[in-house]
């Protein structure tokens, strides 16, 4: 699909479910797809930690583990191993590049945040106060965006420009969810670490879920409130124009298609039905 965000990328998955099996939204919904694939998210945050042995290869840490949360919550079966290093192979030029922006950018921010906030102690002045709220200003911005950038690197061929200017965008479109996402996520941690302070039987506890759950929790809980923006402002805005396009793509991510996009079939007796799906390559 030519134009203008270029291909999607779509590694290999499941059938997924019918359409009338997926009705429910919402708290209850979220809990109950996340829950239901509990151990393939548990096998995701293992290859995630695998894969984040060094800080810059983060990146591709996150294009795996983002693919399977992607797949997960539109409920479409998610081969978890295999889904999760092709996510990396495919896209691993970008995600060592923006994984390497990451740690320069965090690194450049905390220095500020870290000056800004002595200097206020020394002298309580304006362009400190001033700097200080940029920094901070920066730093959330950039939280917000890693919500966005790895599914933006996995669903599109966007330039590095294009991922950086869209990912910003959705910083303020979808500024509300952005900071529940980080409400939630921020309560996350907090508990997290008042349970591991409590005693040494709490901090293996914590660093369980720390290791096991969180990792997962957290991509599913980002795609859940990012993917319905991503699909509003840029995917469907393409089909509008350019309808009947990249349908078997489309139903393959979960996405509903128009009944007057669809081709026409003919109606012929079927013998038998192969339930065992084939897997679709990119």
């Amino acid at each position: 699909m030519a134009g203008f965000f270029g291909l999607f990328d779509y590694t290999k998955e499941g059938p997924g479910v019918e359409k009338k099996e997926r009705k429910k939204k919402g708290f209850f919904a979220f809990f109950e797809v996340y829950f239901r694939n509990f151990w393939n998210y548990a096998k995701a945050a293992l290859l995630y930690w695998g894969c984040s042995v060094f800080l810059v290869t983060n990146g591709l840490a996150k294009v795996g583990l983002t693919h399977i949360a992607r797949s997960t919550v539109r409920e479409k079966h998610s081969f978890v191993i295999s889904d999760f290093f092709e996510a990396v192979k495919n896209n691993w030029k970008q995600a060592l590049g923006i994984g390497a922006l990451n740690v320069f950018a965090t690194a450049i921010i905390a220095l500020d945040l870290w000056f800004f906030w002595n200097a206020i102690g020394e002298e309580f002045s304006t362009i400190n106060i001033l700097g200080l709220a940029l920094a901070f200003f920066l730093g959330l911005c950039m939280i917000f965006m890693k919500y966005y950038i790895w599914t933006l690197v996995i669903t599109f061929n966007f330039s590095f420009k294009q991922l950086i200017k869209n990912s910003y965008h959705f910083v303020f479109i979808n500024l509300w969810r952005n900071v529940l996402i980080a409400i939630v996520l921020g309560a996350v941690y907090f508990a997290l670490y008042i349970l591991a302070v409590i005693n040494q039987a709490c901090f293996i506890l914590a660093a369980a879920i720390l290791i096991f759950v969180l990792p997962g929790f957290k991509a599913s809980l980002i795609q859940a409130n990012t993917f319905p923006v991503i699909k509003k402002y840029i995917i469907d805005p393409y089909y509008a124009e350019h309808k009947g396009e990249d349908i078997e793509k489309r139903l393959a991510l979960g996405l509903e298609v128009a009944e007057d996009e669809m081709p026409e079939k003919e109606t012929t007796e079927q013998l038998f039905c192969d339930s065992i799906p084939e897997k679709s390559e990119k």
